[in-house]
């Protein structure tokens, strides 16, 4: 009886070894797919995603300094105006 369960110990413990060492293949092998997506990922970031974020960026640079300076000047022609009449009704 002992040596039979000594022989299905034995034979346990093989096959977790033996699963043990398909799975750190498997685990190697899908860090391997994942370090691959990641880089097609960051390329498409690098390529697509990050030109087009800096042109909007940019664009709205741009825009807002436009607008700043709009507004800018017809406050100036109000403050002026407000001028006028004050200076009108002195």
């Amino acid at each position: 009886m002992m040596r039979d369960d000594k022989d299905a110990l034995e034979e346990l413990l093989d096959s977790l070894k033996q699963q043990r060492d398909e799975l750190r293949v498997q685990m190697h092998l899908a860090k391997l797919e994942a370090q691959e997506e990641w880089e097609e990922i960051e390329k498409r970031w690098d390529h697509e995603v990050k030109p087009k974020l800096d042109a909007v960026r940019d664009d709205t640079l741009e825009s807002s300094k436009n607008i700043f300076n709009s507004l800018r000047s017809i406050a100036e022609e109000i403050e002026n105006g407000y001028k006028r009449i004050k200076k009108d009704l002195e």
